[in-house]
């Protein structure tokens, strides 16, 4: 196994570092900045609306006639730019919480990978750290690999918000949007899905490992239609990172969150972490626990076109026997207690 930061067997364990106050809250803000960003959605299509009753107006128009003639870029390349990726506030995310990422297998350039990541948590805030900023050391540990990071479609539509998305990286979890990402001439593309999408939000409580996976086979087609390698990759301590109020799946609690979930594409979770000030008290910011992205083994898959349900099936199956094999190599290690096992849905 290999690891970006783990010490060389039969090495001493390296001293731990003592973090300056400064260090302290640049950690936090990064981490809480990253929660904010993802809640204020609403708040984008609020100022637009707000801004047509201004003087301001026509700029809004004009905006949204570009909305229009623009709506097709997310899925065709987007506009990406590397220098968002490289900015420090990500730098002091990852060592907030802090979040690892460990290689176990090649997964040589020469091939175009569907990389699953599990478990989506509140915020996906791993996978994210891991496969969209530069402080990762993703490309060390996989050189001449180019990750693309699929989020949900709707995300796409926000004012303001999708120009911020593009220029990091983010694609659109769509067919299309992914179907062109794969298809590019240059080999090395690996396109990250989260399969349980805002469904397995819903499960999300810590110590828990619930996934969303059973009935979920959109990327092992993408996978077939392309010849790309499926490859499980499990976030250790994703669910870990807030406090999530779960409800029965019978209570009405549950079925207003369906009922959202299938108007919006949005699962609302009602989640809290701790203060800004106090770690004793509730707040928005995440609780500082390791998050460890194992990234495992490439399972080949042949180019069909035209995939049959039971080759559908069958590189299914084999994607969710990997990972949990995955899951059990490593749970240990990660500070997961020997008797908690997968549970899917």
């Amino acid at each position: 196994m290999a690891d970006s930061t783990a010490p060389m067997p039969g090495s001493p364990m390296p001293s731990r570092k003592v973090k300056t106050l400064q260090k302290q809250w640049l950690e936090k803000l990064g981490a809480l900045q990253f929660v904010l960003t993802l809640c204020s959605v609403p708040f984008f299509f609020l100022l637009l609306y707000h801004l047509l009753f201004t003087r301001l107006w026509s700029l809004c128009v004009l905006y949204m006639m570009w909305l229009y003639l623009d709506r097709d870029t997310p899925s065709q390349g987007g506009r990406r730019f590397v220098w968002p990726t490289t900015w420090a506030i990500w730098r002091h995310q990852r060592d907030y919480f802090p979040i690892k990422l460990v290689k176990t297998a090649e997964l040589p350039p020469s091939q175009n990978y569907v990389l699953g990541a599990h478990p989506h948590g509140v915020m996906c805030t791993g996978t994210f750290s891991n496969f969209l900023t530069a402080n990762s050391n993703f490309s060390r540990l996989f050189p001449g690999l180019q990750p693309w990071l699929a989020m949900m479609t709707i995300f796409f539509y926000v004012p303001l918000f999708r120009e911020y998305i593009m220029i990091g990286g983010l694609r659109p979890a769509s067919r299309h949007s992914l179907d062109f990402v794969l298809s590019q001439p240059r080999r090395g593309q690996a396109v990250v899905i989260v399969p349980g999408g805002a469904q397995e939000a819903l499960y999300t409580a810590r110590r828990r490992h619930r996934l969303q996976l059973r009935n979920r086979k959109g990327f092992v087609r993408l996978a077939l239609r392309h010849g790309a390698s499926l490859v499980p990759v499990y976030s250790f301590g994703e669910n870990d990172t807030f406090r999530c109020m779960a409800f029965p799946k019978r209570s009405w609690q549950y079925l207003c969150q369906v009922t959202c979930k299938r108007v919006t594409s949005i699962a609302p979770c009602i989640f809290w972490g701790c203060g800004l000030f106090s770690p004793k008290s509730c707040g928005l910011l995440p609780l500082p626990v390791p998050i460890t992205t194992v990234v495992g083994s490439p399972i080949p898959v042949p180019q069909c076109s035209n995939a049959s349900e039971e080759q559908v099936d069958h590189y299914h199956r084999l994607y969710m026997d990997a990972l949990e094999r995955l899951f059990e190599e490593h749970k240990e290690s990660c500070g997961v207690p020997a008797s908690t096992h997968l549970t899917f849905y």
